[in-house]
């Protein structure tokens, strides 16, 4: 049985017909392509998945080290997720939104309402993360519409932000080289100081930076207007802008300035809500915020399906019923909106994390950290932080000074080659190694990951001693 699923993989892969690598050079455009690659360019080839490994086209397995993209959040190969798509699918494979709905979408906006903080308690289904920061983001200007206030449609972000690749999502962005060659709605976007207490400035200890950057917040409101600033967003975790934690108790001030202010705090939890940090959304039972709006997608499925979705505050609804616009239409809506299938798979993705994966994410998140942070031992580490099941191992050439090696920005993809020769897939992002494996991960497995990342990092030390590049 074995040999034969090993068969049907490679066959998957490409390697038992065409060569899926030449195929991809000559016909697939991969995502965040360079100008001088783009539409010739192959990326490691992936044949299967088992619980947190993943198989290349070599046959080498790999520990899923990002769990896909932070998604696969109960491992790979779950046979009571395949076999309820398989289901739902054989029953009701689609249904238009526009005048039909289905039962799942209805019986899981229930469920997700459940575990939301607050009054958090209707949801509108997207696709994935982008298309439910993009969502977000119009309701708050068609409820500042229907309001009577049309001039309250500024955005309020933070660098190091990642909130998506759709237009005003993207616009939001606060990442190094996001932006250098897109264009974006910059009229719409206000930036702050990135949360990252690593990079505060020197001298400056926590207490201080977090109310430096409460104090920015505050005169950023004074100066642009709070009658013009519709929402604040931001990720409770700055996940795909290094693992970025802010300061004890910086969110909590910072919703009450947006509620003294009557502008929208959208809590972006594509990363961290499904179990990341061992609850169905964070926000409330880790930050202890409550949101006007929280974005999800990835681990709500754990990647078996594309689904997406915002959770809206029954307070925006009741005022927009009350208003004096009842015809005003939310002209918003995607084909895949409250997808029957994708509904399925995450009501029963939700069935495993409340059954047990939830309470392990919890056991084994402590363990998983102390794990990583022996990683500061070696020269080129800076810093390693986290939370939950996912961190960080930002590499400097020196901790003095927090250089993020201006020669050698591409540190993270050495480790990863090494690390991937090894038998781990890092995340790598510039001299950074972000690591969120499958919520299902063993100590033994977490010993294994830390073990292959340490030597990967002690391998490129050695690259880099050898050409010059650092000393260290």
């Amino acid at each position: 049985m074995a040999a034969v699923r090993d068969l049907k993989s490679r066959e998957m892969a490409g390697l038992g017909g065409d060569d899926a690598v030449e195929l991809a050079k000559r016909h697939l455009i991969q995502p965040w392509p360079y100008a001088g690659s783009v539409g010739s360019e192959a990326r490691a080839l992936i044949g299967e998945g088992d619980g947190i490994y993943i198989t290349d086209s070599t046959g080498k397995r790999l520990i899923d080290g990002p769990a896909g993209m932070w998604c696969v959040n109960v491992g790979h190969r779950r046979e009571e997720l395949a076999r309820v798509m398989y289901d739902q699918a054989m029953a009701l494979s689609y249904n238009t939104p526009w005048y039909t709905m289905n039962a799942p979408s209805a019986e899981l906006a229930k469920r997700i309402a459940g575990h939301a903080p607050g009054d958090l308690s209707h949801v509108f289904y997207t696709t994935g993360g982008s298309s439910a920061v993009e969502t977000a983001l119009r309701f708050m200007q068609f409820y500042n519409n229907v309001r009577g206030r049309p001039e309250k449609k500024l955005i309020l972000s933070r660098g190091g932000a990642y909130h998506g690749s759709t237009y005003l999502s993207a616009s939001l962005n606060g990442r190094p080289r996001d932006r250098d060659w897109m264009d974006g709605a910059d009229e719409l976007v206000v930036k702050l100081a990135s949360p990252d207490p690593f990079r505060r400035p020197k001298g400056m200890s926590i207490a201080a930076f977090t109310d430096f950057l409460v104090d920015q917040f505050r005169a950023t409101v004074a100066r642009v207007g709070a009658d013009r600033i519709g929402a604040f967003v931001g990720e409770p975790i700055q996940a795909s802008g290094g693992v970025i934690i802010p300061p004890d108790g910086y969110l909590r001030r910072i919703r009450e300035i947006c509620r003294d202010k009557d502008i929208l705090y959208i809590s972006d939890e594509v990363v961290t809500g499904f179990g990341r940090l061992g609850h169905v959304f964070a926000s409330g039972d880790v930050f202890g915020i409550g949101s006007d709006m929280i974005t999800f997608a990835k681990g709500v499925t754990s990647g078996y399906f594309p689904l997406g979705g915002v959770i809206i505050s029954e307070r925006l609804l009741e005022e927009l019923r009350r208003s004096n616009h009842p015809d005003a239409m939310f002209g918003h809506g995607l084909t895949y909106t409250s997808h029957p299938v994708g509904c399925a798979v995450a009501l029963k993705n939700l069935d495993l994390l409340e059954e047990s994966v939830l309470a392990h994410t919890l056991e084994v998140a402590p363990y998983f950290q102390a794990q990583l942070k022996t990683l500061e031992e070696l020269p080129l580490v800076g810093e390693v932080r986290g939370v939950g099941l996912m961190g960080c191992v930002e590499c400097v050439a020196d901790r003095e000074s927090k250089d993020p090696l201006q020669l050698d920005k591409d540190v993270g993809k050495r480790i990863d080659a090494h690390c991937h020769e090894l038998g781990l897939l890092v995340r790598p992002l510039i001299n950074m190694c972000v690591m969120s494996p499958p919520l299902v991960i063993t100590r033994e497995q977490i010993d294994d990951m830390v073990g292959i990342l340490r030597e990967g990092i002690s391998r490129t030390m050695e690259d880099l001693r050898k050409e010059g590049v650092w000393q260290g």
